[in-house]
């Protein structure tokens, strides 16, 4: 970010020529001499206030000059702030900084004392990509008098912007992949990956898709082997039905399910078509680069047998009910769309559900993910908000970041980090390895029953492997060498990513199961509260370069 290119206002510069803003950076010098330095400066805050990724956030736009003053820190001489990196390492959490801040000795060097911040709250999130959420969008205040955008009638507000969605992807609020389901949804949600006898989409062999959206819907009846497919739907974004089959279940059916999938035994009498006929149509036709719309599309993935990692659930897309439980899809129909559906008294029709999800799902994203909800705030995406104070910027991170969070004035790089990996999957493999978490377990009542802070501390994240030691090795090496190439007045934030939620939901699964008899369920219940308050925690350093 080049500060000499803001127009902003700027409270702090004392030399003003006019109501725009500050001059050039060349006139920020002759105020503040060429040796003037800006410098990050901690304010005091309440014992009980929290920091949040939010705040963090909300310093990067302060100084481009978009944002209120934080509460939590003060930028003396903000305008020389030649760059702001935001470094996010989701690899790293504050345990296991604090117990091996020898090994990241660049991190304090750099940067100075590092800040506390919540990074998620456990009891509702488990999923990484909320703490990249929280960064790389900016919550902003709706304007006075503004209502939450309501469709027009559904064929004029959705059918006449589709080519305009597709084609002027930077007119949308966030990208459509924004709307897809992480990897931690999808399991989550009962979406199967990788299971024996499931096949899975292949890539398009021209590397684009041949659409690029399809809303699926299937029908399903009862037989001895339980449901299976006899009916499938898929219908693309101008609400053309592009694949329309019935299907001949296997094993013997034992109720059509009429009342729900609309199949009677008289449509399925001379059908011959099988479920790997229809595998086979559907692979020709959904690539893996395809974006698959539906609701609760797990059903109809498990009656296919196919798996698919890039899906847009409406179920899951517009606000659960009190109690977690998902809206209907006919409700969301009769309240976003004026569209009655599933009415017909003769069960439902897998096309008519397949263009009311599509519907449902372009709403979402001709007018934002707040669409649907009244709220004060609406979401933008931090790189939309630089450019909008002419600012240049740059996102660098794994692709499915990139698609989710850059726009068309953004320079994305990918990349992809098969250290961060490795640390990951250590964490994951030793949240379920059950004497591993015996260990953990008894390790965390230990620490709450010793008095002293630093025994505290020294048993913290327990031991570490070697592969875990080569990795803040190389953490702290690549931070050093970051900062190094920083021109002088750089603003350079890092961030953490959140603990351990992998033994945490462990250790949820195992209070749900009650069959381990090898730890006390009073034992896990208060290593869970420390384990879980431990894994809300990310760490927040903030310093200018001299």
């Amino acid at each position: 970010m080049d500060s000499a290119s803001s127009s902003s206002k700027c409270s702090e510069c004392p030399k003003r020529q006019n109501d725009n803003g500050c001059n050039s950076a060349a006139q920020y010098f002759d105020v503040y001499g060429s040796k003037g330095k800006a410098d990050v400066i901690y304010k005091a805050t309440p014992a009980d206030s929290t920091l949040t990724l939010q705040d963090i956030q909300g310093l990067v736009t302060w100084v481009i000059g978009d944002g209120l003053m934080p509460s939590w820190v003060f930028v003396k001489n903000k305008p020389l702030i030649r760059k702001v990196i935001l470094l996010h390492i989701p690899g790293l959490d504050a345990a296991l900084y604090m117990s091996h801040s020898g090994l990241l000795s660049a991190l304090k060097k750099c940067c100075g004392t590092p800040k506390p911040a919540l990074a998620l709250r456990c009891q509702f999130y488990l999923d990484e990509l909320e703490t990249i959420d929280a960064l790389l969008t900016c919550k902003v205040k709706r304007k006075r008098g503004e209502v939450d955008p309501r469709p027009m009638p559904p064929i004029q507000a959705i059918r006449q912007g589709n080519n305009f969605i597709l084609a002027n992807i930077k007119d949308l609020p966030f990208p459509i992949h924004y709307y897809t389901l992480s990897k931690k949804q999808l399991e989550e949600n009962g979406y199967f990956l990788n299971l024996p006898g499931v096949i899975t989409t292949l890539p398009s062999p021209s590397g684009s898709p041949l659409h690029e959206i399809l809303a699926l819907d299937c029908e399903m009846c009862v037989t001895t082997e339980g449901f299976e497919l006899t009916r499938i739907t898929l219908v693309d974004v101008e609400g053309e039905v592009v694949l329309d089959k019935l299907v001949k279940p296997f094993n013997n059916i034992l109720d059509y399910n009429t009342r729900f999938s609309g199949i009677t035994g008289e449509m399925l009498n001379d059908v011959t078509t099988t479920l790997g006929d229809i595998q086979e149509d559907f692979l020709k036709l959904v690539n893996k680069e395809t974006i698959l719309v539906g609701h609760s599309l797990e059903n109809d993935l498990l009656a296919l047998k196919i798996s698919h990692e890039l899906v847009i659930d409406t179920a899951i897309l517009y606000k659960h009910r009190p109690g977690g439980y998902k809206t209907a899809l006919r409700v969301l129909s009769r309240k976003f769309l004026s569209r009655e559906i599933q009415a017909s008294g003769n069960g439902h029709d897998s096309s008519e559900d397949a263009k009311a999800a599509m519907d449902l799902a372009l709403l979402k994203i001709i007018n934002g993910p707040d669409f649907g909800s009244p709220p004060q705030l609406t979401r933008r995406k931090l790189v939309s908000v630089l450019h909008q104070n002419g600012k240049t910027c740059s996102l660098i991170d794994d692709i499915s970041i990139l698609r989710k969070y850059s726009d068309e004035l953004c320079n994305t790089i990918p990349v992809a980090s098969d250290s961060e990996a490795l640390s990951k999957a250590i964490k994951q493999k030793q949240a379920q390895d059950v004497e591993r978490l015996q260990y953990r377990v008894a390790e965390v009542i230990s620490s709450l029953t010793c008095k002293k802070k630093s025994a505290r501390a020294a048993i913290s994240y327990g031991s570490v492997s070697s592969e875990l030691t080569d990795i803040l090795s190389g953490i702290n090496d690549k931070v050093q060498k970051l900062h190094n190439a920083l021109p002088n007045n750089s603003l350079l934030i890092i961030s953490t990513g959140h603990g351990d939620t992998a033994i945490v939901q462990r250790l949820r699964k195992l209070l749900k199961e009650d069959k381990e008899k090898k730890i006390s369920r009073e034992e896990v219940v208060k290593a869970l509260g420390e384990l879980q308050a431990r894994a809300e925690v990310a760490l927040c350093f903030a310093s200018v370069k001299h």
